[in-house]
């Protein structure tokens, strides 16, 4: 799969696409990442990118020319708008997004951009939740690690994504490993049983209490 980004920060990325499975399913092909900045088509000595907002107000707002020619290229990619206004991002959408064979992520920076490109060149609108960060470059790297994990031949158990907070509308159960008293705290009885049957129940049980507790907004 292939993800586009405009940003007027690459060198942002420069760590998160090289450590751990993002920096594999990059080297071994699995996901194309390229970069595009519209200081690239913005005119002047100083490469203008943004302009004060018509009828006042704080900050700035990113121009639309140089916006749009570096989005026109993309046409034929999904192109979503990372910003505080957008659908909250959930599990649910990463899984849909991965379905895109080419999915480009605008940052945007300042004030907001100019709502002409979110109508003419936009196709939806994601939030990484209910806050304001100073641009969209944190939220396009959460994504991109996101979709990583997604992409076949990138986790060596693909059980793994189908076993985790959020599927179902779950979050994931209490985990241990070895040993099983540790500094004479036990694991659960039913966890070193053998029985898979009932750890299965055991998980099922403990995944609903912990999502009426923590998130009952899931409306478990």
């Amino acid at each position: 799969m292939r993800i586009s980004i405009v940003t007027l920060f690459k060198s942002y990325f420069d760590s998160p696409l090289k450590v751990s499975l993002v920096g594999k399913a990059i080297d071994e092909g699995h996901m194309e990442v390229d970069f595009h900045d519209p200081r690239d088509h913005s005119k002047g000595v100083h490469r203008q990118v943004d302009d004060a907002p018509f009828g006042g107000g704080a900050g700035m707002v990113m121009m639309a020319e140089p916006l749009a020619q570096t989005l026109e290229p993309l046409s034929t990619s999904h192109r979503v708008m990372l910003t505080p206004s957008g659908q909250p991002l959930t599990q649910a959408t990463l899984d849909r997004l991965v379905g895109f064979g080419h999915v480009t992520f605008v940052c945007g920076r300042y004030e907001g951009v100019d709502q002409r490109i979110l109508d003419h060149f936009i196709d939806e609108e994601i939030s990484l939740g209910d806050y304001v960060l100073l641009g969209g470059e944190v939220a396009a790297a959460a994504m991109v690690e996101g979709m990583a994990r997604l992409l076949p031949g990138v986790i060596g158990n693909p059980d793994s994504t189908e076993h985790e907070s959020f599927r179902d509308g779950l979050l994931e159960e209490p985990v241990y490993t070895r040993p099983a008293e540790w500094r004479g705290w036990k694991v659960p009885e039913i966890l070193l049983s053998g029985d898979h049957g009932k750890i299965g129940q055991w998980r099922e049980e403990q995944r609903r209490a912990r999502t009426t507790e923590r998130r009952p907004d899931l409306g478990v």
